[in-house]
């Protein structure tokens, strides 16, 4: 893939160069209180959008497994408040459960809640099949916006097709983490696909069907740094941040433990974002393990806005005890731990355009 690799100046700090010439940072600024709770709980791949419309933020993530394979990962559920922080205490409501067998029936994760063309969707990730590992990305659509947490006001749509309405070459194997944003009056998808190496593509979608691409997808990035490809080699969880005319892609990186990081591509908004060559990429992670005290492999976030507008960052961590050894899922395989609570951290833009993370305001 043709991007420019990015140079890092100084630990902690990920020196990006503008097309302008000039230099954006993003800097990690610790907070010294190592005791702070998650924002919550056993909730990983953490998803928070504000509903202009209703006043309210949702969120979802992927269901708790528990350890439990078979019946795990099994379901999709919204919290609403009208607080970003109240979304902590907020009422679980399930509106999706996976089906008994085949389809649909396992690996049920990272959901995320969109709005497209006046209609509110979900993507998540499920099987395709009895093989437990046929993961494919599909789509709720909600019939009544006004009933967001009804189950009863979802219906699905499917798996997601390729603009020939097939799976080759975009869905075909293994592929999750579908997330969508606008661009220049257009709408995009960003998702992993897994025919070897975890990769991100990018392509077009329909907006009358956002589970139908509308153009071929482009490689948007593949692992090729060592941070990427420690005991697995993976690119996914994309999430988008657009501001100051520039288009930020998160992703996560690595295998699930403590090794899961953080990485950043981004593009001008006004090029040509289907051209690969038009994308940065970081040589090194921008939120690692370490970065915040306490927090281990930080990973699979989202972007909003907290009740005054300051732009956050929502993701997922593991706390010092299950660091430690000291939880009582300490020989669990990370996948299914439920360990891995969500949090959340403050991004802030300097004048020259540098990104700082901060847990403070």
């Amino acid at each position: 893939m043709a991007v420019r690799k990015l140079p890092v100046l100084a630990l902690a700090v990920l020196s990006i160069m503008c097309s302008t010439g000039c230099e954006m940072n993003v800097t990690v600024r610790q907070n010294a209180d190592t005791d702070a709770a998650p924002f919550i709980a056993q909730r990983a791949d953490p998803y928070v959008i504000f509903n202009s419309d209703d006043g309210f933020y949702y969120f979802t993530s992927s269901w708790p497994a528990f350890f439990d394979a078979e019946h795990g990962y099994n379901r999709i559920s919204l919290r609403r408040s009208r607080t970003l922080r109240g979304l902590a205490d907020a009422e679980e409501n399930v509106i999706w459960t996976a089906h008994p067998s085949g389809a649909q029936s396992r690996h049920i994760w990272a959901p995320e809640l969109h709005k497209i063309g006046g209609r509110w969707y979900v993507f998540y990730a499920a099987t395709s099949d009895n093989d437990i590992w046929s993961i494919r990305p599909w789509v709720l659509e909600c019939t009544d916006p006004s009933r967001l947490t009804d189950p009863d006001a979802w219906i699905e749509r499917g798996r997601c097709v390729n603009k020939d309405g097939g799976y080759e070459g975009a869905f075909d194997v293994f592929s999750l983490d579908m997330t969508t944003f606008e661009s220049g009056g257009k709408q995009y998808a960003i998702w992993a696909y897994k025919p070897n190496a975890s990769k991100l593509l990018l392509a077009e979608i329909d907006p009358a069907e956002p589970w139908r691409l509308a153009s071929d997808p482009i490689i948007l990035s593949s692992p090729e740094y060592r941070w990427e490809m420690i005991n697995e080699t993976v690119n996914e969880g994309p999430a988008v941040l657009k501001h100051g005319g520039k288009i930020y892609v998160t992703f996560s990186a690595s295998a699930t433990g403590p090794e899961y990081c953080i990485g950043l591509l981004r593009a001008d908004e006004g090029s040509d974002i289907m051209d690969a060559a038009n994308w940065e990429k970081s040589s090194k992670p921008i939120l690692k393990t370490g970065d915040f005290p306490g927090q281990y492999g930080p990973g699979h976030n989202s972007f909003t806005a907290d009740d005054d507008g300051n732009t956050v960052i929502v993701y997922h961590s593991r706390d010092q005890k299950c660091f430690d050894n000291e939880c009582e899922w300490e020989d669990a395989n990370p996948l299914y731990d439920p360990c891995r609570n969500a949090n959340i951290a403050y991004v802030q833009f300097a004048a020259d355009g540098s990104l700082i993370f901060t847990q403070e305001k």
